[in-house]
């Protein structure tokens, strides 16, 4: 029986690519038959009242605690000022600016549960950047934090009277979302949405130039919190959860919102900006179990990991970017527990390869996510021999659709989802990875996977960080280039740029080494923290 969409504004629905673009979706497991007519913040709460834990904490923060049943409350209220107040119509985009907060979180839910979509954006974006954003989802409505508000207003359709910005985080404006909304009823059923109607646009974070707009549809989400939540992490409703990717990146919403959600768990959101050294105390202060952030993060938390500890601390989980095997090596002398690494993607809103505890092995990400399927391909969508580099695709409940853009056809091919990475899956069915497709350096022939390199590079004591690209080469075609950031207390001149080839000529294939290395201050990175490696080769 389908179900007809909720969403009388069809905007999103009528710039979904055309049907014969789209990947298949697949829900092999019974978990993820999800019903026809779902809301996914909806099912979400009331799973966890069914459960009988109403009161147990649902947000956390230095000044605040909120629980799922106050949680719930304040969400309701946040629906009446969008749909009573503002008369917004369900299927209408609201574009959310904030950083990661409860306020935020509520928000987030608040749009969603409506029937609304949420556009979140990353809180460092710039007015040229919202533009673009803007531009392309035309929201009906802006929530943007206080303390945020300044670029939010030199946005063109906000000057121009078209978006009306309501501002949040600020109780002691008048007209403020919370004062709003602390006139409005605290019970509100949720909009009857279709299983299959919009949830967010997720913009991609920009690591290749022009962001893309990625439709995530309630179903697909609630299929996705059963897939890697449910058979790889394993949270609970007694894991505390914090980490650093914004909320406003499918990685963060799911980590440090609707995951924990869905296990019951509660979520711990610091106030204000925090160091490696202040997260760390703050996970300990907390009680904190489960911790997400990228690999460069982790680096930089180990020795306070090793000097401070966090005894509660039991799972953490590494995505973004390539986690090198000298950075996990490295949280586990500090921690004693083993990394648990993922690959996901904006498209697809969450992890489909990862393995946790004794599952892991060393130099691979893990096998595909139950629920999933995956493999290495060559260029005409074939299947590759084992050990045989070549590019991935997955398929599973979530996919790529693009809204309104020409690369949809790049991603999906022959009904499945190619994300752009190239890997090796061995006989028992780990997947290796090796690069970006884009950042696959052929030099003289040879095949070389930058993130290799720059693995190799970060076990030198010398090196802090680095990004390895390929440079155009009359005689090989390419050659490897490394933008290496020191560690204080060391010079980049020829003695170093030789003592660092020598060592990666020593430790993996001679033909890898870089035969150029520029020293920089710091590597080029998106808010997510992926290193920007299109910025590297343009500046190679």
């Amino acid at each position: 029986m389908t179900i007809a969409s909720a969403q009388k504004d069809s905007y999103v629905r009528d710039r979904l690519p055309p049907r014969e673009q789209w990947p298949q979706f697949r829900y092999d497991l019974p978990e993820q038959q999800i019903p026809d007519q779902a809301n996914v913040v909806s099912t979400l709460f009331g799973d966890v009242l069914a459960k009988g834990w109403g009161d147990r904490p649902m947000l956390r923060s230095p000044s605040q605690t909120l629980s799922y049943r106050d949680g719930e409350a304040e969400v309701n209220r946040i629906c009446g000022v969008l749909l009573n107040e503002l008369k917004l119509v369900p299927g209408n985009r609201v574009l959310l600016r904030g950083g990661n907060s409860i306020e935020m979180a509520l928000a987030w839910l608040a749009v969603v549960k409506a029937g609304l979509i949420a556009v979140a954006t990353m809180p460092l974006l710039r007015a040229k950047e919202l533009d673009q954003v803007a531009d392309k989802a035309e929201p009906a409505l802006a929530l943007c934090e206080a303390h945020l508000l300044e670029e939010m207003q030199l946005v063109a359709q906000v000057k121009s009277g078209k978006l009306p910005v309501v501002v949040f985080g600020d109780r002691a404006r008048a007209d403020g979302l919370e004062a709003r909304s602390a006139k409005q009823p605290a019970a509100y059923a949720g909009c009857p949405t279709a299983a299959d109607d919009v949830a967010l646009l997720a913009f991609t974070s920009g690591t290749t130039g022009v962001p893309k707009a990625c439709v995530t549809t309630h179903r697909e989400v609630l299929a996705a919190c059963n897939a890697w939540p449910r058979h790889v992490l394993k949270a609970n409703e007694n894991d505390v959860v914090t980490g650093s990717p914004p909320l406003a990146f499918t990685f963060g919403l799911g980590g440090l919102l609707v995951f924990p959600m869905w296990a019951g768990a509660s979520v711990y959101f610091p106030d204000g900006r925090y160091s490696p050294e202040t997260m760390v105390r703050q996970m300990r202060e907390y009680g904190v179990t489960i911790c997400y952030t990228a690999p460069t993060f982790y680096r930089q938390m180990a020795p306070f990991m090793q000097s401070i500890g966090v005894p509660t601390l039991r799972i953490s989980v590494s995505a973004g970017e390539a986690l090198p095997d000298a950075t996990r090596q490295l949280w586990k002398q500090a921690t004693g527990i083993e990394m648990l690494d993922g690959i996901g993607g904006t498209e697809v809103f969450h992890i489909y390869i990862s393995s946790a505890g004794s599952e892991v092995r060393p130099g691979a990400i893990g096998k595909v996510v139950p629920g999933y399927t995956a493999k290495v391909v060559d260029d005409d969508d074939n299947e590759v021999p084992r050990g045989t580099v070549g590019r991935l695709a997955m398929i599973g409940p979530t996919g790529c659709r693009y809204m309104q853009d020409e690369r949809q056809k790049k991603y999906v091919t022959n009904g499945w989802n190619h994300p752009g990475d190239s890997f090796v899956q061995d006989e028992d069915g780990y997947f290796f990875y090796q690069a970006r497709n884009d950042d696959m350096i052929v030099t003289a022939g040879y095949n070389v996977g930058g993130p290799e390199v720059e693995g190799c590079l970060l076990t030198h004591p010398a090196v802090a960080e680095c990004g390895v690209v390929g440079k155009p080469d009359e005689a090989r075609g390419m050659i490897i280039k490394a933008f290496i950031v020191l560690k204080p207390g060391y010079k980049g001149d020829a003695a170093l740029t030789k003592t660092l080839q020598d060592y990666v000529k020593s430790r993996i294939a001679p033909y890898k080494y870089p035969r150029e290395i520029e020293f920089i201050g710091a590597l080029p990175r998106t808010e997510t923290g992926k290193v920007q490696r299109f910025k590297l080769r343009q500046t190679a």
